[in-house]
């Protein structure tokens, strides 16, 4: 596993400025956490995503590469320091489950 976080430099309202990311061997995000500018603070894995969050459909490619654009700025982290700010983070309401149905207590 790798463990990444990717603050994304931008000035959009609705979109998030950190990204922390679990990657699976096979480069495919596994968790993830994203931070909003209202001090918002989302999760989604395999089994809960919503409109507002979810995991990649595509391998995620080496950081490198992230860190290379520049509305970026990527690192990769420790396991705790992800495990922090996954504890700190909330599922979104009406989160989906792979099969596309509506969860709401999920």
């Amino acid at each position: 596993m790798e463990y990444w976080k990717v603050d994304w430099l931008h000035d959009f309202q609705s979109e998030p400025t950190r990204i922390y990311s679990e990657i699976g061997n096979d480069g495919y995000e596994v968790r993830k956490v994203q931070h909003y500018r209202d001090g918002q603070r989302l999760k989604a894995d395999q089994f809960h995503e919503s409109a507002e969050i979810g995991l990649s459909e595509i391998p995620v490619g080496a950081i490198e590469d992230v860190a290379r654009q520049p509305e970026f700025s990527a690192s990769s982290i420790s396991l705790e320091e992800f495990e922090r700010a996954w504890r700190d983070a909330s599922w979104a309401t009406g989160t989906r489950n792979p099969s596309g149905s509506e969860n709401p207590e999920a």
